[in-house]
């Protein structure tokens, strides 16, 4: 079993890039298409994947992964969930949210804050068509975040639904999942550097415009 001196003695060095202001784009989600760009061409696991942060009705904070599907017209980060899930329901409550992406192949990471809509209903409906049959089937049969009794249970639910939506191809989206739209106000780019020195670069929304900043790490 690992212990904490172990743990406390895991380091490494990050070198492998730098991040200046000269070389950013004046845009911030331009700027993140780059990097994402560069994140896919490197092949990392899951480069879209992205914890998500919501707040609940009693102020406290939950986490989850979630994938990008979409930087449309370059307004927001775009992804698609059952919205009487448990973040549904928090951003339900509370718009406001957070998400960061972790590439440590890169050494970099991106924090992004701002508000979330629900995407468009015709939006969602091309997005939910799209998908393989089994994730249209899934989003019907999982009563996401609900408690249920046994594996069994679902499984059994999926069927019936395959039964009932037999021949029927694509499925129709379920009233209840569908996209949301995170529009940012506030983005920060951070590049590994050694000495723990790390370079981070924040984007703050200034009318229809970005304004640049320096971070200490």
């Amino acid at each position: 079993m690992t212990n904490d001196q172990q743990l406390a003695d895991l380091r490494k060095t990050y070198a492998q890039r730098t991040l200046t202001e000269s070389e950013v784009a004046p845009d911030a989600v331009q700027q993140f298409r780059t990097w994402l760009d560069e994140a896919l061409a490197a092949h990392l696991d899951e480069p879209t994947a992205m914890t998500l942060a919501t707040v609940g009705a009693d102020g406290q904070p939950s986490t989850r992964v979630v994938l990008l599907k979409g930087l449309p017209d370059d307004a927001g980060f775009l992804f698609y969930t059952n919205y009487d899930s448990r973040k549904g329901q928090e951003l339900a409550h509370d718009a406001l949210a957070a998400l960061n992406f972790f590439w440590p192949g890169l050494e970099r990471q991106v924090r992004v804050e701002g508000k979330v809509e629900k995407a468009a209903a015709a939006t969602s409906d091309a997005y939910f068509q799209s998908r393989p049959r089994g994730s249209q089937l899934g989003a019907w049969a999982s009563p996401q975040s609900q408690v249920i009794g046994s594996r069994e249970e679902l499984e059994a639910r999926e069927k019936d639904l395959e039964a009932q939506f037999a021949g029927q191809d694509p499925l129709p989206r379920p009233p209840h999942w569908g996209g949301y739209l995170l529009r940012p106000t506030r983005v920060e780019f951070w590049q590994g550097r050694p000495s723990r020195l790390h370079d981070r670069i924040l984007y703050e929304k200034d009318g229809a415009g970005w304004r640049r900043s320096r971070l200490a790490p």
